[in-house]
C-alpha cells in the first residue's frame, strides 16, 4: 500500500520530457519532488507561476512564493510569474499536457467531484472547473477509500461535480486504474496489495485482467 508520497512518485512516472504540467492542491503538489533524472518538466500553477520546483526545506520557505493552494514553493531558474488571466489563458488554450488533481470521488465513467461537500463552507471552486474542462489528460491522485473505509471510486459521484467524463487515470494508495467505456480497468496494484483488496474497496464497475502487475519503482 502506498502513502501520499508513493502516489506522487508513481504519477511522476507518467511525465514526459518537455511537458507543461498543472499540479492541483494536496497530493498532486508532491509530484514535483519526484521528477525523473535528466527530465525537464515545467510545472504550472493557476495563480500565475510557471517553473515550480520541489517543496522548500523547513526554514528556507519564502512566504511570497506560493502555489494556488497557498503552500510555499520553490522556483527553478527561468521561472516566470504572471497574472491569473494569462495563467487561465494558458489552461483554456490547452497548452498544458497533463493535469494532476486530487479528488473526493471519481465515478466509473470519469466524472470527478473535488471541490465541495454540502454543508461545509468553502471559499469557491478555484481553477478546478477550468482545468477539467480544458485538459485532455487528467490523472487523479487520491486515497482509494475515505476515513470510514468506504470506496471513493464509485458507480456515480454523490458530491457536486467538478467535471463530467474527464478523468483518464486514477492513481490511489492501492492501484492504478484507467477509465474506460466499461468502467475502471485495473492496470497495476500497489506493493503488497492483493487484487481482492482492490475489488473490495471499489464500488464502481472494476475490470480485472488475468494478470495485474505490481507497481515498479526505480
Amino acid at each position: 500500500m502506498l502513502d501520499k508520497n508513493g502516489i506522487a512518485q508513481r504519477i511522476a512516472q507518467e511525465l514526459q520530457d518537455g511537458w507543461y504540467v498543472n499540479l492541483g492542491i494536496g497530493i498532486p503538489t508532491l509530484v514535483a519532488n519526484y521528477i525523473p533524472e535528466n527530465m525537464h518538466v515545467e510545472f504550472q500553477s493557476e495563480n500565475g507561476v510557471l517553473g515550480m520546483g520541489p517543496f522548500p526545506f523547513e526554514g528556507e520557505e519564502d512566504a511570497d512564493i506560493i502555489n494556488a493552494g497557498k503552500q510555499t514553493i520553490t522556483t527553478l531558474d527561468g521561472a516566470a510569474f504572471f497574472d491569473s488571466s494569462d495563467s487561465f489563458a494558458m489552461i483554456r488554450g490547452q497548452h498544458v499536457q497533463l493535469t494532476v488533481l486530487g479528488a473526493m470521488e471519481v465515478s466509473e465513467n470519469g466524472d470527478i467531484a473535488n471541490w465541495k461537500i454540502p454543508g461545509r463552507m468553502v471559499k469557491g471552486m478555484g481553477g478546478a472547473m477550468d482545468l477539467v474542462a480544458s485538459a485532455d489528460n487528467i490523472i487523479v491522485a487520491m486515497m482509494h477509500t475515505n476515513r470510514k473505509g468506504e470506496s471513493k471510486l464509485l458507480k456515480s459521484c454523490t458530491l457536486p461535480l467538478t467535471g463530467v467524463r474527464c478523468v483518464k487515470r486514477v492513481v490511489s494508495n492501492l492501484a492504478v486504474l484507467d477509465i474506460t467505456a466499461s468502467g475502471f480497468l485495473l492496470k497495476e496494484r500497489a506493493p503488497g496489495v492483493e487484487v481482492q483488496e482492490i475489488i473490495d474497496a471499489t464500488e464502481g464497475k472494476l475490470i480485472v485482467p488475468n494478470e495485474v502487475p505490481e507497481m515498479i519503482f526505480d
